[in-house]
């Protein structure tokens, strides 16, 4: 009885963590990355859909399809296998990345989370180089995370001629409450300062800032967040909505 007792528990014990373990998946924020990464051999499948709306019927949509890949439990390879574009009723490629992130400190054992992040971005008509600093501060069941961005980009007829050359200086923040092991909900932060050419002066300052919730079911996760640009800077999208959604293997 007593052994059977004790095999009980550890099987329960074992359910457990295992649940808790999955119950982590997916991401909290859509804009906003965190300071976590893949354990070693996982494989996650990620879609995204950001749908962007602005005056005089700009709407668009922005799709990525994206696979990450632990190589090590605190080193993650990430392939943008397409990210494409429907607008004006017509769809187009833009680009293929590859992107790194390296834990530096692990954000459910040390005091503050802390990753770096670099991106290669290449399309037939354009070249994009990007790098983040990421912080991450975990409370009870509120995770609380900021991003700092700097994005170089040059662009042109082709990959032979990119003539044209912007900056882009970034920071985003965000902050979600674990209601339960299936909800959390939140919000998101975004501010972006657009430089041209010589870099120098900002051409833009534009902040975006809304709800989001992340729903998740074992090893399946859909996050969402709704973004209303707070400037009334006028080219860019008054409005954003983005879905990440997908699986962890």
């Amino acid at each position: 009885m007593q052994i059977s007792s004790k095999l009980t528990a550890l099987v329960a014990t074992a359910f457990l963590t295992t649940f808790c373990e999955m119950s982590e998946a997916g991401r909290r924020f859509t804009y906003v990355y965190e300071a976590k990464v893949a354990k070693k051999g996982e494989i996650e499948l990620e879609n995204w859909v950001t749908w962007k709306s602005g005056p005089n019927d700009q709407n668009g949509f922005d799709f990525r399809h994206e696979i990450e890949y632990g190589v090590t439990d605190r080193f993650q390879l990430a392939l943008y296998v397409a990210d494409w574009q429907v607008a004006d009723n017509a769809a187009s490629y833009q680009n293929t990345a590859l992107e790194a992130i390296y834990q530096l400190t692990d954000p459910s054992k040390a005091f503050l989370g802390s990753a770096l992040y670099g991106e290669v971005k290449l399309g037939d008509q354009q070249f994009k180089l990007e790098t983040k600093g990421i912080l991450q501060k975990n409370i009870g069941p509120l995770v609380l995370a900021y991003n700092a961005t700097l994005e170089a980009e040059w662009e042109g007829a082709n990959l032979q001629s990119l003539d044209e050359n912007y900056g882009k200086l970034e920071q985003s923040a965000g902050a979600s409450w674990k209601f339960s092991d299936n909800i959390k909900v939140g919000g998101e932060f975004q501010q972006k300062f657009y430089l041209k050419e010589s870099w120098s002066v900002p051409t833009q300052n534009v902040v975006y800032a809304g709800p989001n919730i992340a729903l998740e079911y074992g090893r399946y996760f859909a996050t969402f967040t709704g973004m209303v640009q707070a400037t009334g800077v006028s080219g860019q999208p008054d409005f954003q909505l983005r879905t990440i959604f997908g699986v962890e293997f």
